[in-house]
């Protein structure tokens, strides 16, 4: 099953930006369970993230329309910082961004917040977390309009 937004029909393209392979393994097994075929790349920091949104430096660039999952603790450029120049870009402002991270630190939260995110979801538990933000995921793109 592809997920698109009313009336779409190109497939969603999602950006997972993660550094963490084991994360990054139970999102796309997650995706998989729940029978979800959109295309998903992965970038392993903010720095790749921008080459491959921007198609900079040799890298794709991701199709629209575009979701992006991005964890807040990477190397080189962190989520926070990316989630900046994502803002700061007139092509790019527009992008639908989801925070998933270990981290609970209200100063976290009020910073991504303030830069407009989607939603801030804390991973505890891999699996059912992300079973959770999937199904998420499926209702928010079945009745949100996509820019």
């Amino acid at each position: 099953m592809m997920m698109h937004a009313p009336g779409e029909i190109k497939p969603l393209n999602i950006l997972l930006v993660e550094d963490d392979d084991g994360d990054a393994k139970a999102l796309k097994r997650a995706f998989e369970k729940a029978r979800i075929a959109n295309p998903i790349r992965r970038a392993l920091d903010g720095v790749e993230a921008l080459d491959i949104l921007k198609g900079a430096n040799g890298q794709a660039k991701l199709g629209s329309p575009h979701i992006l999952l991005i964890d807040l603790n990477m190397p080189r450029m962190n989520g926070i910082q990316l989630v900046e120049q994502i803002r700061a870009d007139e092509d790019l402002h527009q992008s639908i961004v989801f925070i998933l991270t270990t981290s609970k630190r209200d100063e976290d939260k009020d910073a991504v917040y303030n830069l407009n995110v989607t939603g801030y979801i804390v991973k505890a538990t891999a699996g059912q977390d992300f079973l959770n933000l999937i199904s998420l995921m499926d209702c928010y793109w079945r009745i949100v309009e996509m820019p």
